[in-house]
């Protein structure tokens, strides 16, 4: 399964045509489901303004590698605990991607909380 999610998660934030429709129930996640993803995206977030060489974004680790494993490993359960589609997995993505862009510091107001969840899991 980590090897269907892999081209996804280099992907992820640039593939709003892989949105699934607007018919598409996303379902309600846990608490830990919800924070782990919102961590997978604020870590894409922060990998992508790196290679866009955006200044505020070096004050983090690089994500290149340690994000988009958490990213995998994050989509990956989803799946099993969801019994989810790939589609409904970048719903849910994108869903959280368009919450953590309304206001631009989102992103800084999670990493903390989401480094911490990033070293708990080995990465």
């Amino acid at each position: 399964m980590h090897l269907l999610l892999a081209p996804l998660a280099l992907s992820f934030l640039q593939a709003a045509g892989g949105a699934p429709t607007a018919t598409t129930e996303l379902p309600d996640l846990t608490l830990e489901q919800s924070s782990s993803l919102r961590c997978s995206v604020a870590f894409g977030l922060v990998h992508r303004a790196q290679n866009s060489g955006e200044e505020a974004a070096a004050a983090y680790p690089v994500m290149a590698e340690r994000g988009q494993e958490f990213f995998v490993r994050t989509t990956a359960q989803l799946m099993d605990e969801l019994g989810a589609s790939r589609e409904t997995i970048m719903g849910l993505v994108m869903r959280e991607h368009a919450a953590l862009k309304e206001s631009p510091e989102r992103v800084d107001e999670v990493m903390p909380a989401c480094l911490l969840m990033l070293d708990a899991a080995g990465l």
